[in-house]
């Protein structure tokens, strides 16, 4: 049994001092704070065999990003005479061995939705119960509990935005006192031989840190949230006229919107705190914008992602997904490869793609672009491939809010209209006319001249020439062209819709492989009717 008077704080997310209630009942009346966190190889350690440089699962601008986040951390916790406990292995098991060698009585850490930590967090209360030690798992990742919301809405996760505001009402934290910070902490007794370290670099972790290589502008770590909140902040009539659809997805040296996603999604900033600085700016502004546009309302998004997540089975398939339409996509490893890798030969979406590549970020209207081209609007390659794209490169990848995206703009779920589709070659063009944004990701295309920046391959040769770029050499033929290929797309969504309704969405592999023959059948018969008769 436990017999300490000590407390552990497990940080997974919540990598903050600030407004964290699990590091607040931690060190209320502890003798000993035993701070931790995890490296879980399964996470962390490099995979020379993935598509880009990082581990299996996620790409090396992230874990740099967690690593700055854990270090900023580490120096935050020292200031209050104590610091980070870095220990290796599988996350349960390492927990269970701290219990047990420190003896502690209470473990705490913030509650987690996704699926992975769910698994993980069943395992190590069955633990601690079993053993005496008190468990604190306060909910604070989010404004909202989820498991509330979905109760008060019969069971059931609300599957509009509109009818989540109307079911979620205020956050509790509208009106709570935050502790933003604290005089000191409880020292940390000892740690017995659990193989303690200090944050490791990501060349002890097996990485060779390019210096050279464009890497992401952003920072992680609660220090830099702060000081990038403060800064949005105090624009405050920024703030109050910020409307999201208007953003320029182009802007890339100053961007367009906050870029809070990643300290959000580690935890390195508190969203109640940040829900508490909007509500005192759209207080003292004469007029603001409300949900959905609003800053608030972007909050807002995540909130209902984490809602419709928790509580569908299977919200990460297109199988067994009971708000997801099934879809006979594709799933072309070559077509995928080209869009990944920023090689289909329409400029504006490979710069969004490279962008991704180098700096694991990219604005929000510009993820549109790239994911509607992938899906519904050119390719019709599955979204799960193109959400396994995202889910390792995006240093501010949320498994709830990715997957959401992804059947959002795919038209899958959530959204409906699949004959709106972004054009590869006019939407960016709208925002810059000159492709400034196309220049410095595709260095190859810098000296095209900006009537063919967007469509090279109408250049006339000799521009090309010029332009020391030719289409098909140096850079990519498009792999499709625009105007027939979101054609087909509409074809085969408007007959995959009918399908779903006329089988009420119990639609088996059965049908979805009738249809696909269906499908390709009807693309062949036009092919032929297509090709020139011979006499």
């Amino acid at each position: 049994m436990a017999t300490g008077s000590g407390s552990v704080i497990w940080f997974r997310k919540g990598l903050r001092v600030h407004d964290n209630p699990a590091l607040e009942y931690a060190s209320k009346g502890s003798e000993f704070l035993y701070p931790v966190f995890v490296i879980d190889p399964h996470y962390m350690e490099s995979d020379p065999y993935a598509f880009s440089p990082g581990s299996s699962r996620s790409g090396v601008n992230r874990i740099r990003f967690l690593l700055e986040s854990l270090k900023d951390l580490d120096s935050n916790l020292k200031k209050l005479g104590s610091r980070l406990l870095v220990l290796k292995g599988e996350p349960g098991e390492v927990m269970v061995r701290c219990l047990q060698e420190w003896k502690v009585k209470r473990l705490c850490f913030e509650y987690d939705t996704d699926p992975y930590y769910q698994a993980l967090d069943f395992k190590v209360k069955d633990y601690a119960s079993s053993s005496g030690v008190e468990i604190f798992s306060p909910v604070s990742h989010t404004l909202f509990n989820p498991s509330y919301i979905i109760e008060k809405n019969g069971g059931k996760p609300p599957l509009s935005y509109q009818s989540f505001l109307k079911i979620a009402g205020e956050p509790s934290c509208a009106k709570s006192e935050l502790v933003m910070s604290y005089t000191s902490l409880p020292p940390i007794g000892n740690v017995g031989n659990l193989g303690v370290s200090e944050v490791p670099t990501l060349e002890e972790l097996g990485y060779i840190d390019d210096e050279q290589a464009e890497s992401t502008p952003f920072r992680g770590g609660e220090s830099e949230a702060l000081k990038r909140l403060n800064k949005s902040i105090s624009d405050k009539a920024w703030v109050a006229n910020f409307e999201k659809p208007k953003g320029d997805p182009s802007a890339f040296l100053k961007p367009a919107t906050t870029v809070l996603s990643p300290y959000l999604k580690f935890g390195c900033l508190s969203s109640r705190y940040f829900y508490q600085c909007l509500q005192t700016i759209y207080k003292d502004a004469k007029k603001h914008t409300s949900p959905p546009v609003s800053l608030l309302g972007q909050l807002l998004w995540r909130e209902f992602f984490y809602t419709t997540a928790f509580g569908t089975p299977n919200f990460d398939k297109m199988k067994g997904n009971r708000i997801c339409k099934q879809i006979p996509w594709n799933e072309d490893q070559v077509m995928l490869a080209a869009w990944r890798d920023g090689k289909t030969g329409y400029p504006w979406i490979d710069a969004i793609m490279v962008q991704l590549l180098k700096w694991g970020w990219m604005h929000h209207l510009a993820r549109h672009c790239v994911a509607c081209f992938l899906t519904r609007g050119d390719l019709f390659v599955h979204w799960e491939q193109g959400r396994d794209v995202f889910e390792r490169l995006l240093i501010d990848s949320d498994w709830a809010i990715n997957n959401g995206n992804w059947m959002w703009l795919s038209c899958s779920s959530f959204f409906y209209q699949y004959n709106r589709i972004y054009s590869p070659i006019s939407f960016g063009k709208k925002y810059d006319p000159d492709g400034k944004y196309i220049r410095h990701f595709l260095p190859v295309l810098k000296d095209m001249p900006k009537q063919y920046i967007y469509e090279p391959w109408t250049a006339p040769l000799s521009v090309q020439t010029k332009a020391k770029c030719i289409v098909g050499k140096d850079y990519p033929k498009p792999m499709v062209l625009h105007d027939s290929a979101s054609k087909e797309c509409k074809r085969k969504m408007g007959e995959t819709y009918a399908m779903n309704k006329k089988m009420n969405g119990y639609v088996g592999d059965e049908d979805l492989r009738d249809l696909r023959r269906k499908l390709q059948n009807d693309d062949e018969s036009k092919i032929r009717n297509q090709r020139p008769k011979l006499n």
